[in-house]
């Protein structure tokens, strides 16, 4: 199930029935910025590099393992956006390629990492 930027909470029950079949895509490098206003805190926080994470969805807030990210260099003044125009295109880009490799099962958990994911990206 392909979340795609959605912003609620989901309960634990139906995160559970959907275990390792949930994934999401976040405007941020996760673990940094997660949650809401990702992009107004990188630019809050003066970063030079932000970017795109695609991730499976667990009971925290953007916390599941990264599947796929893709960073953006900032220069400053930074317009949101603008900022927001760039994201959007890597998540339209990013979030795809995520999708094909877990179809393929080429995403599988990292046995020696519950928080990781290894990925056969010959892409």
């Amino acid at each position: 199930m392909v979340l795609a930027g959605f912003m609620e909470l989901l309960t634990p029950e139906f995160i559970r029935a959907y275990e390792g079949r949930l994934i999401n895509v976040h405007p941020a490098l996760l673990p940094a910025f997660p949650g809401v206003r990702a992009i107004e805190q990188a630019v809050e926080h003066g970063v030079k590099v932000m970017g795109v994470t695609v991730h499976f969805v667990d009971e925290g807030v953007d916390s599941g393992p990264i599947v796929l990210q893709e960073p953006l260099e900032l220069s400053y003044p930074a317009r949101i956006a603008e900022i927001e125009e760039r994201v959007h295109g890597v998540e339209h880009r990013l979030l795809p390629r995520a999708v094909r490799l877990i179809a393929e099962g080429r995403v599988r958990p990292d046995p020696a990492n519950p928080r990781a994911v290894l990925v056969d990206d010959v892409d």
